[in-house]
């Protein structure tokens, strides 16, 4: 912000390079724009002041900078909103879990509006017992499926290249459905495989943070250079995957060893026997190393080598960790309160409304009445004198002017306001 500000306060309105200043200054957040057109002063001119101007180069970093900070700020603020959002919503769990009413009560509620269906099916009472009984049991039971599934995985991997006997199991249910010639059942063993193979490679896609420059944001927070990374990564992680599953289910001939008809997959892509000490020795031994991965994730062996380089990481275990909970722990009650703060004042406002809306609404009608029969009566009044000194028809245009001249004032004691003192003086 203060190069912009130095930036803009230095090339003036009728500099040739404030078209430059004048598509970054768009780039910036509203306020700051708003902020900074109030702070300038384009009554100087820039040859009247020798300075040292900044160059087109130089505006064209400065641009550059600009567009990554703000994105990387509304990325900020989008995940620091959805940690606020998860961390509600766990508090919310914590209360509900005792409740005796069994309905779960949040402290917030949502600021975008639900559906109309979801609301009639998903009550209070539905949400409680999803929320609080069914929901942890139901992340329980997928732990243990998918521990079972990357058990199998991690043995298939250092075990696929075992043709006699087959060890790896992926192989044995693929080979007892062909016995029984059953195409379903290859075709949902084949199915639920390759997405779990999936699921486990591109998962860490999300996961991975190149300089923590290259990684994939949620909430459409992804800046286009991560987007192309990502992408790019993801179409060299495919191949490999496929021959991979093809390796653990001995649906390559390089693994089985037999005069099969090829896949359509090896048909087009080549078999690894082009190159032998790469089928033989690397393509065999090198998934192996799988276990040593699963051991170094278990035991957060990367985290524990990443501290003790100086490189500060979240762990149980250390002084660093205990303070970063403290800490999040007052950011969030200072943001609760802050909520409920404006809660609080959009009830009372809304109460307000409600109680003295119509009220108000009532007075602002009888003043608008009022004003309408004033300014009647004042017309009225206005126009009353004029027809009292008015003859009739008969009359000639100087005998009215005359008239009108020496005529005395209205007496107001008399029976009728429309009685012409002018007409019963006959004298006159």
């Amino acid at each position: 912000q203060q190069e912009v500000r130095k930036v803009s306060e230095s090339i003036k309105y009728n500099h040739p390079l404030r078209k430059c200043v004048d598509t970054i200054l768009k780039k910036c957040p509203t306020e700051y724009q708003e902020r900074m057109g109030r702070n300038m002063d384009d009554y100087e001119d820039f040859d009247e002041r020798q300075n040292s101007y900044p160059s087109e180069k130089s505006l064209a970093k400065l641009h550059k900078q600009v567009i990554y900070s703000v994105q990387r700020h509304r990325r900020t603020q989008v995940q620091w909103q959805i940690l606020l959002e998860q961390a509600f919503y766990l508090e919310d769990v914590a209360k509900n879990e005792s409740s005796a009413t069994r309905q779960f009560v949040h402290t917030f509620h949502s600021q975008e509006p639900e559906n109309k269906i979801i609301q009639y099916f998903y009550t209070p009472t539905v949400e409680w017992y999803w929320e609080c009984l069914l929901r942890p049991w139901f992340y329980r039971v997928l732990a243990v499926v998918l521990a079972t599934f990357s058990v199998i995985v991690v043995w298939s991997e250092c075990t696929f290249f075992s043709t006699k006997p087959v060890l790896s199991l992926f192989a044995v249910f693929i080979q007892l459905a062909e016995k029984t010639y059953n195409y379903i059942y290859i075709e949902m063993a084949c199915f639920l495989t390759i997405f779990f193979l999936s699921i486990c490679v591109y998962s860490t896609v999300f996961r991975i943070r190149v300089f923590n420059y290259y990684y994939l944001a949620s909430h459409h927070q992804t800046d286009a250079y991560s987007l192309l990374f990502s992408g790019m990564l993801f179409c060299r992680l495919t191949p490999p995957l496929c021959l991979n599953f093809l390796g653990l289910t001995h649906m390559d001939a390089t693994i089985s060893h037999k005069n099969t008809q090829p896949t359509a997959y090896t048909s087009i892509m080549g078999s690894m026997r082009v190159l032998s000490f790469i089928a033989d020795g690397f393509y065999i031994y090198y998934p192996m190393l799988v276990v040593i991965l699963c051991i170094a994730t278990y035991f957060s062996l990367g985290t524990r080598c990443l501290n003790l380089l100086g490189f500060q990481q979240f762990m149980g275990d250390s002084e660093m960790t205990s303070d970063l909970i403290d800490e999040g722990k007052e950011l969030i009650r200072r943001e609760k309160r802050k909520r409920q703060r404006q809660e609080d004042g959009e009830n009372r406002r809304r109460e307000w409304k409600e109680r003295y809306g119509n009220r108000d609404e009532s007075t602002r009608s009888r003043a608008v009445h009022t004003d309408q029969k004033e300014s009647s009566f004042s017309e009225t009044n206005a126009n009353r004198p004029l027809s009292k000194y008015t003859r009739s028809n008969g009359r000639t245009e100087r005998d009215r002017i005359e008239l009108l001249q020496d005529a005395e004032p209205l007496d107001f004691n008399a029976d009728s306001v429309n009685d012409d003192p002018l007409e019963s003086d006959s004298g006159r």
